[in-house]
């Protein structure tokens, strides 16, 4: 069994090579181990293999000790949040790897994705309990909401029976028969029971500034460093409800154009200029400094003591309360915090600060997936702009309609979508250069007149949102369509209640009204599945 830490440790007086063999296998195999180590150490960005492991940041060594754990030989890997701090490409290297890996492998990850497409068994710790389910994670959330149901029915049963019992014991039920001492007993058992608790959601209320109707401009800025040229004349200006996705390989300079946009890293060529009422929120890859001597109410009370939301004011103790951080915990010190819980008590702070500008520099990384589908529902009603820089795909394609992606020697290209809307305009693209390269290969000295080359052809397709869309809107229409005709019969039940009468016939104008848009949506959207399909069988 062979373990990769969250945290790994490393012996500083070796090299990052000899750190990744040593002690791996017998001197005669020696050479071809080191030869194996140095290829997979360059998939994963490490190229100066007689470095120092203290020299690397948090990133490296987490990829170093990635590199080390799949060179030991053994029949199980125990890997611990293995994608963080791995691009896109390293991610789908090591699907492929994990993929054709012979033995066995048990993970602990936020990546959804990655969960999808690598394991066949999933393993819940919920309250206490373990539920396992032979099922990727797509086909895991289905099972357990099954799960739930049942638990909930089986629940509300119980809770009839108890009311039922308490009734009887209240008429002075008397134990003198074994069919009455069974009855008190059932009562008993159903007073004592557990009460299925339902799960707490991260809940917070979109909290944002006013912004005015100048954002941010990006004026042709670059950066270098050395010859190193991370960022070469990009020009952007942002607009309102933005949602600005960056990708690109490790160490492209995905963090210093962040930083350059904050104002913590200058350009060395144009300008970064924001409008007056901008209010950036930066949640950085790393965790701030953190006091871990104060306890977690003081480190949120240094924020605010109290803030504005949509439903009122809130307090720290109540914000701290929906971020799942309960009375008990937020009276401890934060050195007592495991990692996942620093970072999200410190995404909680940068929230707090009501911020207009939201910057997320890798927001996934080492958030559990719960505390993940709040923070993509929270930034689904923030009112301002989101820019983040992710190497979680599921979160770029949930998030973002817009992609920046890194492409070599400071050129930033724009991508419209989400994150696989860019990998098929990636591929579509480079399928294009590839027939133009070889027709040009083909065709030397007998160029097509001007005016005759073959226009570049448009493929029809449905972005991502537009297929989760179509997936799921007959669902959705079924839903309201119930929803009306359940509003009806109440209001049938209620003629004679004028209030509520009143009531319901709003809610089923707001219910038709909905219903109205769906089905106009739907129209569109089948009409599109129809063009697609032609499309494809020309």
């Amino acid at each position: 069994m062979e373990y990769l830490a969250q945290a790994p440790v490393f012996n500083q007086n070796l090299t990052i090579l000899e750190n990744v063999v040593h002690g791996k296998k017998a001197a005669e195999e020696y050479r071809n181990l080191e030869g194996e180590a140095k290829t997979m150490l360059q998939k994963l960005g490490i190229e100066d293999y007689d470095g120092r492991v203290d020299n690397l940041s948090g990133g490296q060594k987490k990829r170093v000790a990635l590199v080390r754990t799949l060179l030991t030989p053994a029949e199980i890997l125990v890997l611990d949040e293995p994608t963080n701090h791995l691009d896109n490409e390293m991610a789908e290297w090591l699907e492929d790897y994990l993929n054709k890996y012979q033995g066995a492998f048990i993970m602990v990850t936020h990546d959804r994705y990655f969960l999808d497409k690598v394991t066949n068994k999933i393993v819940e710790i919920d309250k206490g309990n373990i539920y396992t389910y032979i099922a990727n994670y797509t086909k895991f959330l289905q099972l357990k909401a099954e799960r739930e149901d049942m638990e909930m029915a089986t629940e509300r049963k119980k809770k009839s029976l108890y009311r039922m019992d308490l009734e009887w014991m209240k008429r002075g039920a008397k134990a003198r028969s074994t069919k009455q001492k069974a009855h008190i007993q059932r009562f008993e058992e159903l007073r004592d029971r557990k009460v299925i608790e339902m799960d707490k959601n991260v809940e917070l209320n979109s909290l944002s500034s006013r912004l005015g109707k100048k954002t941010v401009e990006i004026s042709h800025i670059s950066k270098a460093y050395g010859d190193r040229q991370l960022i070469k004349d990009f020009n952007y200006i942002m607009l309102k409800n933005d949602r600005l996705g960056v990708v690109g390989p490790n160490g492209s300079g995905k963090t210093t154009l962040l930083k350059m946009i904050t104002g913590n890293v200058e350009p060395d060529e144009g300008y970064v200029e924001m409008g007056t009422t901008v209010k950036i929120g930066y949640f950085s890859q790393e965790n701030e400094y953190m006091d871990e001597s104060l306890k977690v109410i003081e480190y949120i009370r240094n924020v605010a003591e109290y803030i504005e939301t949509s439903e009122g004011s809130a307090s720290a103790s109540q914000m701290l309360e929906r971020f799942l951080f309960t009375g008990a915990m937020q009276y401890s010190l934060i050195s007592k915090l495991s990692g996942g819980e620093k970072r999200r008590l410190y995404l909680l702070k940068v929230l707090m600060e009501a911020p207009n500008i939201l910057i997320l520099d890798e927001p996934t990384n080492d958030l559990d997936i719960q505390t993940l589908t709040i923070l993509e529902d929270y930034l689904d009603s923030f009112d301002g702009i989101v820019l983040t820089v992710s190497h979680d795909r599921y979160f770029l394609d949930r998030i973002v309609n817009r992609i920046f992606a890194f492409e070599g020697n400071g050129l930033i290209r724009q991508y419209e979508g989400g994150f696989s809307d860019y990998k098929d305009a990636v591929s579509d693209r480079e399928r294009s250069e590839g027939k133009e390269s070889d027709s040009k290969s083909n065709n030397t000295g007998n160029a097509s007149p001007a005016g005759k080359q073959k226009p570049k052809e448009i493929k029809l397709k449905f972005t991502y949102n537009e297929q989760k869309e179509f997936d799921e809107i007959d669902t959705v229409i079924a839903g309201l369509e119930k929803a009306v005709n359940d509003t009806e019969a109440m209001m049938a039940k209620e003629s004679s209640n004028y209030a509520k009468l009143s009531e319901l016939m709003e809610q089923k104008n707001v219910l038709e009204k909905q219903l109205e848009e769906k089905m106009d949506r739907w129209m569109y959207l089948n009409d599109l599945a129809e063009q697609i399909e032609n499309a494809k069988n020309k």
